[in-house]
């Protein structure tokens, strides 16, 4: 063995000991750092040729690199939609890396049997039925792309077409209709082979709107003539996280031919807060839904879930057809279920974090989360250099300068709040008009922190 091996392996617990020490300092200091990373990036070193253990590796990184890392995990890193880690699931990440179990099968192992459960929980903390089974993947982009793959399966079934066997060429053209769909949406169909261009925008509610015109959509159905067609409705979009009536699209199913796929990235976690789960009545309808979990349940990156009612299809389409790995009978390895074979096991993290603070923890992070917005909201309303681009529906207040705001101008504006160290938030554009949106999904995030955030937006939109 590597004498550097050897010497870490003899002291490895003071190595995790060192470790531990070196995260602990970071999370201790979230509040009080600079939200975004100050100044360039060290230049590209060589690759070592001799190594310096893990000690030698840690004080390399704790100097070089440590200092750039964003608070992306602290109460004020608005920008995007990034949740931090809780301690729990912080907790299960590291003994994730610990066990190293491939989660791809249960053979050996009761990790998939702990994934299944915790698939389970979330189903049922979304409304979910026992129809709907699910899978970890990496986040929203894999489980849009992993429902729209079964989608595909099922024109294939609807046409008389096997997919899996014979390409998406066999299909022929194939509509995807949506509202307001998320950029990953465009992704999954390139990578899908369904195209980018076939994704048919469908007309959204008047009053500068991110929702769907149910009517509208009614008659882009019926001028299908008949033909399968695939619709991806939105539970919460990114710019206002607006919502599309899932109840009323899915009673569209029982005249007109289509799946049902519903990206609830984040929005699926208004079902946690009676005031606000009205806002996802109908979800258990849908034939799929992408949930991410690096988002508003707090684990670490990366990890999404997706559910189907179904997975016969979705086995179909990612079964893994080799003599070692056995075939998919009964209840099939994940492996069969998403496009990885081997994988970490995603879902330790998550269970740790649900175990730990269950829905009633998670139903106040939601419910805190959403008065944060709302006071970040009025705060901005009240500013005469600031106005609100639209209500704050859920968790995301969008704005703009009140005067002038071009790209430019705005993104003065998200630079001098990254500079200030205060807060991030991400440029956008709504309706047309440059913006900034402040996302609130950190379970840290306290009106302490808002009032930062908007001294800090005030100071800068000011000096615009």
């Amino acid at each position: 063995m590597d004498h550097l091996l050897a010497d870490d392996l003899a002291r490895f617990p003071e190595l995790l000991r060192s470790a531990r020490d070196v995260a602990a300092r970071a999370l201790a200091g979230l509040d009080e750092r600079p939200v975004a990373a100050p100044g360039p990036a060290p230049a590209r070193a060589a690759l070592p040729e001799r190594g310096e253990g893990g000690a030698g590796a840690l004080a390399r990184f704790t100097e070089r690199w440590a200092p750039g890392m964003s608070a992306s995990a602290g109460p004020r890193y608005l920008g995007f939609v990034t949740g931090g880690v809780t301690p729990a699931s912080l907790t299960g990440d590291w003994l994730t890396s610990a066990y190293d179990q491939n989660a791809a099968g249960a053979a050996g192992s009761w990790g998939t049997a702990l994934e299944r459960e915790t698939v389970g929980w979330l189903a049922e903390l979304f409304g979910l039925g026992q129809a709907h089974g699910g899978a970890f993947v990496t986040g929203a982009t894999m489980s849009n792309t992993v429902g729209l793959a079964i989608a595909r399966e099922w024109l294939g079934e609807r046409l008389g077409v096997d997919v899996s066997r014979a390409g998406a060429a066999a299909l022929g053209p194939v509509d995807v209709l949506s509202g307001s769909p998320h950029s990953s949406i465009g992704k999954a169909l390139s990578v899908l082979g369904i195209g980018r261009d076939r994704l048919r925008p469908v007309p959204l509610l008047p009053g500068n709107r991110e929702a769907v015109d149910v009517t509208a959509l009614e008659a882009a159905l019926a001028a299908r003539d008949g033909r399968p067609v695939i619709v991806v409705a939105n539970a919460g979009t990114v710019n206002t996280v607006d919502f599309d009536d899932l109840r009323a699209i899915a009673a569209l199913k029982e005249r007109h031919d289509f799946w049902l796929h519903v990206d609830g990235a984040f929005g699926a976690f208004a079902a946690l807060s009676p005031a606000h789960a009205p806002l996802v009545a109908g979800l258990d309808a849908a034939d799929s839904v992408c949930v991410d979990l690096h988002k508003w349940l707090n684990v670490p990156y990366d990890a999404a879930v997706q559910f189907t009612r179904r997975r016969d299809l979705q086995v179909a389409v990612f079964h893994n057809e080799s003599s070692y790995l056995g075939l998919p009978t009964g209840e099939p390895d994940f492996l069969h279920l998403t496009p990885e074979t081997s994988r970490r096991l995603r879902a330790l993290p998550a269970w740790f974090s649900l175990t730990a603070y269950g829905r009633a923890g998670y139903r106040e992070i939601v419910e805190r989360n959403i008065a944060e917005a709302r006071r970040l909201g009025s705060g901005v309303a009240a500013l005469p250099g600031l106005r609100l681009l639209a209500p704050v529906r859920l968790n995301v207040a969008c704005f703009t300068l009140a005067e002038n705001p071009t790209q430019e101008r705005v993104d003065a504006l998200a630079g001098a709040l990254a500079a200030s160290g205060e807060t991030f938030l991400t440029p956008t554009v709504y309706g047309g008009v440059p913006a900034l949106r402040a996302a609130f999904s950190n379970w840290r995030t306290t009106e302490d922190d808002t009032r930062r955030v908007l001294a800090a937006l005030t100071a800068a939109s000011a000096a615009l």
